[in-house]
């Protein structure tokens, strides 16, 4: 009877392509990959450390599963693994520590572990050079679209961010590479593409001559693929030129999640963010000029150090001025080892909480009036599941769709939708028809 492994993965799309693509390495070597809540001979946790939340659950997922299942072996691997090493084995029982390289090795290394009955931290430096791991994913666990890694580290120095030194400096995927794993995707049925990175806007800057566009553009190329969704950017990308671009390629969806963290320039400065709110201004001004129904996304860490009361409302009208389509919106995490640990007036947890609360209340009222303005009209939803309530899917601009039951619909459809009433945090939809021409990748 084969062995059984199963995961968990906590963070970041980014985690969970390096957690599937280590799945996929247990099940060529015969293991059989099971529910990680019932029984399993390994269980691997892909940890995360961007925040303090992160390492709590991280730790205390390794505990309860050393507590529950002591005669099964455990794997951490991922940010907390890069960043506490051997600490881990003694805190937590595992057989097997990796961090964020040597994931391809991981099946090996736990068999090693397992002949010479020892227990291993594999955690090595990520020092300037460090290569791009070649890690491949052909299967994911939704049926329409698919997560893929195109690069790694960052080289930002954020006083905030401890995500430098547990991910190492930038890599880039060779171009190569990335269309040979969307061949496989869209072999394998996946319509939909998101690429994704620590930084992705940096892709390339390791290749000499070679962009993130040269990336989406790769991936376009490729039969069967019917949308290419771009992760985290920097507003520094989205130049004219850059929009302009994308235009020209209608797989693109027109969905763009461009990092903000605050509204107010005296905050962004003490986070020593590369850009200000003029510059953000502009790249939003450039993205809608081209794509003037365009679905912009961010992320708002609030409660930074020294953030006053008044650099706070002005994050809040930033907001409101910019009318995000989804906000997602962190409390400001201490992380030992950055430069805003050590600054002055840290801000209580009942401040970052009330601040949070005031910031996603601006985010949902936002998200509202955006999906508001496509009520009535028609567009592509790709459709991924169904239930007793309808199909479930995405436009391009990712607003989530209930399209009512009707004949003939299936996973993967590209179906042309008028959409209804405003849903939770989406949109009904009722099909005008299945489109399946080439037609269907525009945006209508």
């Amino acid at each position: 009877m084969p062995r059984s492994v199963a995961f968990h993965t906590l963070g970041c799309k980014v985690n969970q392509y390096d957690s599937q693509a280590m799945l996929e390495l247990f099940r060529a070597a015969g293991y059989e990959a099971v529910p990680f809540e019932g029984e399993a001979d390994v269980y691997v946790i892909n940890t995360c450390t961007v925040t303090g939340v992160g390492d709590k659950k991280s730790m205390q997922l390794a505990r309860r599963i050393r507590r529950l299942h002591p005669e099964s072996d455990l794997i951490l691997c991922g940010c907390l693994a890069q960043r506490k090493g051997e600490a881990l084995l003694r805190e937590t029982g595992a057989r097997l520590v990796l961090g964020t390289q040597r994931r391809a090795e991981v099946v090996t290394l736990l068999e090693q572990a397992v002949r010479s009955d020892t227990r291993m931290a594999c955690v090595d430096p990520l020092p300037k050079g460090t290569p791009y791991e070649p890690l491949w994913v052909r299967t994911q666990e939704e049926h329409t679209r698919a997560v893929m890694k195109i690069q790694e580290g960052c080289d930002n120095r954020c006083t905030y961010c401890i995500i430098p030194s547990v991910r190492g400096p930038i890599r880039s995927r060779l171009p190569e590479s990335i269309r040979a794993e969307a061949e496989a995707l869209a072999e394998a049925g996946f319509r939909e593409i998101v690429l994704t990175g620590i930084h992705l806007t940096s892709y390339g800057r390791d290749l000499g001559g070679i962009t993130l566009l040269d990336a989406i553009r790769t991936v376009h190329e490729v039969d069967g693929v019917r949308r290419i969704r771009l992760g985290s950017l920097e507003p520094t990308v989205a130049t004219r030129d850059f929009a302009e671009a994308l235009r020209r390629l209608p797989k693109v969806c027109p969905q763009f999640h461009l990092a903000l963290q605050s509204g107010c320039d005296t905050v962004l400065n003490r986070m020593a963010r590369r850009y200000n709110m003029r510059m953000y201004g502009e790249a939003v001004a450039n993205l809608r000029a081209v794509f003037p129904d365009c679905a912009l996304t961010t992320d708002v860490l609030t409660g930074f150090p020294g953030e006053t009361e008044e650099e706070h409302r002005v994050t809040c009208e930033a907001l409101r001025d910019i009318r995000f389509a989804r906000i997602h919106v962190f409390p400001y995490s201490r992380r030992e080892g950055t430069k805003a640990a050590d600054m002055p007036g840290q801000l209580s947890r009942a401040e970052k909480e009330a601040r949070v609360r005031e910031l996603m209340a601006i985010g949902e009222e936002t998200g509202r009036l955006y999906r508001g303005s496509w009520l009535g009209r028609e567009t592509v939803v790709l459709l991924e599941t169904s239930d007793a309530g309808g199909w479930h899917g995405y436009t391009p601009e990712y607003i989530p769709v209930t399209v009512a039951p009707a004949p003939g619909l299936s996973s993967g459809d590209l179906a042309a939708v008028r959409l209804g009433a405003l849903l939770g945090d989406g949109m009904t939809g009722t099909v005008i028809m299945r489109s399946e021409s080439e037609r269907s990748t525009e945006h209508v």
